[in-house]
């Protein structure tokens, strides 16, 4: 693969260019006025996949938003790679935050600044341009068959069906993903452990309208005070989860394991300094690191209620909403942990409120096999690149999908992103970093030829 990086260094404002007409699709799958937009982005990802040297390709339905599925088979002996990744963005909000357009890519010091540069337009992309150049060169020794969903975003729903309705145009010997990051951008990292996760969204009602809060407050319960006290009564001061039996089923990690964890690179002072924040804060006896990575956490994404515009209305709601997510640990069941903060909420309502739990989407997490050839692969194809092993890491990210995978498809995946923490995914002015995105194709690149020796080798050791 001598002429790997020359091919890439080549053709590489060409690849820059394919992958911003995928960013300026504004594909936000949360929102029904985006519907047209995640047919463009399907329909645009199919000419991709053709070009870069499929066999074939197409744009296939679900009850949601639609698959795209292509595929290139070399042999029938050969191994079979899955390539998975997700064209679907999040919300732009707040816009006013955001120092470019979001949808109108810009680069500047080295970054692309768009939605979806890295979550997962950019990493997703990179397999394509990988797939090409081994096209290109005759060097592709491996099936590969491409997965691009629309809807990972709100919890891959549809997804799950569409697995079950074609195992056998899915099967493969390992799904290959990048939908992550790594500890730094001289830190190659291999994500070991995801999340899972558990999405609902509350409702408290009072009265049964808005109120004067001169006339009426003192006496009659205001929904939002009382969602706030019912928030804040959900952690102690240990910043632990009071549900009942919420952590009953979370599966403890080694000493061993925790150690290793403690060996990562981790700056605990530049990590402050970038989030501009004093202390970090999570369950008393845990590191950082551990916190976002093996423990389950409760956070409020969004509250609101009574009047937000312009000036002063002094009124008392009648309604509070609250968003709400808990991010879960091995062995925990979202629809589970679902159930028992519904039982919980209800039961921590004052009479003078009435409450509504309604459910959204979750997913459970998943722990990756480091002897898997997949893995062998991967860390051989990141030491070609950074001539430095790379270091196993948990995330405290969830892709629902991935435990899915697993479950209906019995398929191993492996996650090899090249994120970074300041790349701002779902926040305002998003962005990656061209070194990584180039960088990505060419480890991408090296993994197809390191898997196929590893699987020549586990099957010789059957």
């Amino acid at each position: 693969m001598d002429d790997l990086k020359s091919y890439i260094q080549a053709n590489k404002d060409r690849f820059v260019e394919e992958l911003f007409s995928l960013i300026r699709i504004p594909s936000i799958s949360s929102e029904e006025s985006h519907k047209p937009d995640m047919i463009r982005c399907a329909e645009r990802w199919k000419e991709l996949i053709l070009a870069a040297g499929a066999d074939k390709c197409e744009v296939m339905p679900t009850k949601g938003n639609p698959v795209v599925y292509g595929e290139r088979i070399v042999s029938k002996d050969a191994p079979t790679v899955l390539v998975y990744g997700h064209y679907d963005v999040m919300p732009v909000d707040p816009l006013e935050l955001w120092k470019t357009d979001p949808f109108n890519p810009v680069i500047k010091d080295g970054k692309i600044y768009a939605r979806g540069a890295d979550d997962d337009k950019g990493q997703s992309f990179m397999h394509a341009k990988a797939f090409e150049y081994l096209v290109q060169t005759r060097q592709l020794n491996c099936n590969v068959k491409f997965m691009i969903e629309g809807e990972e975003e709100i919890g891959s729903g549809n997804l799950y069906e569409f697995c079950k309705a074609n195992k056998e145009m899915l099967q493969s010997d390992v799904i290959l993903v990048s939908d992550t990051s790594m500890i730094a951008s001289d830190v190659p990292s291999i994500t070991v452990g995801l999340r899972g996760l558990t999405y609902l969204e509350v409702e408290v009602t009072g009265p049964n309208k808005d109120l004067h809060s001169g006339l009426f407050g003192g006496a009659v319960a205001n929904p939002i005070n009382e969602l706030c006290k019912m928030i804040a009564s959900l952690t102690d001061e240990n910043n632990r989860i009071t549900i009942p039996c919420f952590y009953d089923d979370v599966r403890e990690v080694s000493e061993h394991e925790r150690k290793l964890m403690a060996e990562a690179p981790f700056n605990l002072a530049a990590y402050k300094k970038a989030l501009e924040i004093e202390e970090v804060q999570g369950e008393k006896g845990f590191s950082t690191i551990e916190r976002t990575g093996i423990r389950p956490t409760f956070d409020v994404c969004g509250i609101w209620g009574g009047y937000t515009g312009e000036g002063a209305k002094t009124v008392l709601p009648a309604k509070a909403h609250a968003k709400l997510s808990m991010r879960l640990v091995p062995d925990q069941d979202s629809h589970q942990i679902s159930k028992l903060f519904e039982k919980h909420f209800e039961s921590i309502a004052p009479k003078s409120v009435k409450v509504k739990v309604h459910p959204g989407h979750g997913g459970e997490a998943y722990v990756s096999p480091i002897d898997h050839p997949g893995y062998k692969a991967a860390e051989k194809a990141y030491k070609a690149v950074y001539a430095k092993n790379p270091i196993p890491t948990r995330s405290g990210g969830s892709i629902p999908v991935i435990a899915g995978f697993d479950r209906i498809l019995g398929t191993k995946s492996i996650l090899m992103g090249f994120g970074l923490e300041e790349d701002a995914i779902h926040s305002p002015n998003e962005s990656y970093k061209i070194d990584h995105f180039l960088k990505g194709i060419e480890t991408i690149a090296h993994f197809y030829p390191s898997f196929e020796q590893e699987m020549k080798a586990e099957r010789k050791n059957r």
